[in-house]
């Protein structure tokens, strides 16, 4: 898949709140995952399942989901931006509404790269 086919995939799959299937069908086995030094609870990772444990950890933290969205993506070169947020309640922190841009590179068909920004 070029990387206008992946993001369209990707964003058909985010309207639709499928991001394990995301992960299972576009990501390669050796994506990184990079998280802002301010994120909390949260690290970089190396691997496809490093990744979705990540995911698993971060669905752990929260307590109840209000909204949220995912725009559409933004396709340059091998890579893709996506603006995303929710507004979320975090166990023990409260309610809060995190928005980030998530920056995608696909390589070969599948995503090698997601790095977060908020």
């Amino acid at each position: 898949m070029t990387t206008q086919e992946v993001a369209n995939r990707f964003n058909e799959l985010s309207q639709e709140g499928k991001f394990e299937l995301i992960q299972e069908e576009l990501y390669a086995d050796n994506a990184v995952s990079i998280e802002p030094a301010s994120a909390q609870g949260l690290q970089s990772v190396e691997g496809l399942d490093a990744i979705k444990q990540k995911g698993k950890m971060f669905q752990e933290m929260v307590e109840e989901t209000h909204s949220a969205y995912s725009k559409e993506p933004v396709v340059a070169g091998s890579h893709f931006s996506v603006a995303m947020g929710m507004d979320i309640t975090m166990k023990g922190m409260g309610r809060t509404n995190m928005e980030e841009i998530a920056v995608y590179e696909v390589k070969d068909g599948k995503i090698v790269k997601e790095q977060f920004f908020f």
